[in-house]
């Protein structure tokens, strides 16, 4: 369904185009116009299922004409269970905000690194993406107060519920508003998340989006064991001796993404690099590019590899692991399409042997691995 239809503002409609989704997905087309309306939402659907888009579009739509708050008081909060997510998730909620002729001041805050940061950033924010641990580390420090939050979004509850966050949760549950909408987004639908699920909402609609399988039968995949340190070496001596002219490198972060590109161009091989602190115009010019056949090389994060439609895009390799097998088969399945035959090479360092064993066994794939230390790098 096109995006017109949703009820979403031109300016965000305009946005997705530039980003290059032209039609939504089954998960955004059945839970915007309900999230729009203030209906609370239990949405059941894989990763990649674009769900993230699906509550951060009408979020900023809601929030579209706010007072900027001059307190420490969000109006939206989405809890995660990880740094990554969150970070995605944030990217997602700052991107499109941009397009917004009043942008809406996102926050994205977590553990392992410096609090003082975070609590000096907690002024004016509308939208805080938070992991559970953080947020209440922050809320006994005074820097955050939850008591305006007018919608809450549990994204990937089931695996906060696998990691341990229940009593976490329950207790940042218990200093939020009653009157507020919840949005409550899994992969799964478990007893816990069911039971969670019955606390949280009164008359849910409940969206479950079941997921095609992807054809993975013109895909040959290969991973490569291989100490950090020796992954740009490896990468730099696959292009070349295999000739690629078109591949696309997942990476976990854009501060990654940014030092892969470097070291490929000051080895003389052209590459650019797209994720969420880029420009438009330079994820613009890279991606049109890339889909020309004039860039060989280009390096993505998960979130801004979305718009990346290319039915003969001869190979894709994981520089670094994804996080999950959804992801995996996401990653991969960007080649292999249409009836073309493609190639996906994963490196696989010696820390995330057991991680990649995990993807396999839950995809129910083998792959050839191949000892770098007997190639010439």
């Amino acid at each position: 369904m096109s995006f017109f239809k949703l009820g979403l503002p031109n300016t965000l409609i305009a946005a997705l185009a530039e980003q290059g989704y032209k039609t939504a997905y089954p998960i955004q087309t059945a839970a915007i116009p309900a999230i729009l309306q203030k209906k609370n939402i239990l949405g059941i659907a894989k990763t990649g299922s674009g769900k993230t888009a699906s509550f951060a579009l009408p979020i900023l739509t809601m929030l579209q004409g706010s007072p900027i708050a001059k307190s420490r008081n969000p109006l939206a909060l989405v809890l995660v269970p990880t740094r990554e997510l969150a970070e995605q998730v944030g990217d997602v909620f700052k991107l499109f905000s941009k397009a917004l002729l009043d942008p809406i001041k996102t926050r994205v805050v977590y553990g392992g690194v410096s609090i003082n940061p975070q609590m000096k950033g907690m002024y004016g924010v509308q939208v805080l993406v938070a992991t559970p641990g953080r947020l209440l580390d922050l809320i006994e420090s005074g820097a955050v107060n939850l008591h305006k939050v007018k919608t809450l979004v549990l994204d990937e509850a089931d695996k906060m519920l696998n990691l341990g966050f229940k009593d976490e949760m329950n207790r940042i549950l218990r200093l939020l508003p009653k009157n507020r909408q919840n949005l409550l987004f899994s992969a799964t639908l478990s007893p816990d998340l069911d039971s969670l699920s019955a606390v949280l909402m009164k008359n849910p609609v409940v969206i479950k989006i079941e997921t095609e399988e992807t054809d993975l039968s013109q895909i040959q995949q290969s991973g490569y064991f291989v100490p950090e340190e020796k992954k740009g070496p490896l990468l730099r001596y696959l292009i070349k001796t295999q000739d690629l002219k078109q591949v696309l490198v997942f990476t976990s972060s854009g501060y990654k993404a940014d030092n892969v590109a470097d070291k490929l161009r000051k080895n003389g091989i052209k590459a650019a690099a797209i994720h969420g602190k880029k420009s438009q115009s330079a994820r613009n010019n890279a991606l049109n590019q890339f889909k020309a056949g004039n860039l060989p090389v280009l390096i993505a994060t998960d979130l801004l590899s979305r718009g990346i439609d290319i039915n003969n895009l001869p190979c894709v390799i994981n520089y670094e692991l994804p996080r999950s097998p959804k992801d995996y088969i996401h990653r991969i399945g960007r080649t292999g399409r249409a009836k073309n035959s493609g190639i996906a090479l994963s490196f696989v360092s010696p820390e995330n042997v057991h991680h990649f064993k995990v993807i396999l066994k839950k995809s129910k794939l083998y792959v050839d691995m191949i000892d770098s230390s007997t190639l010439d790098l």
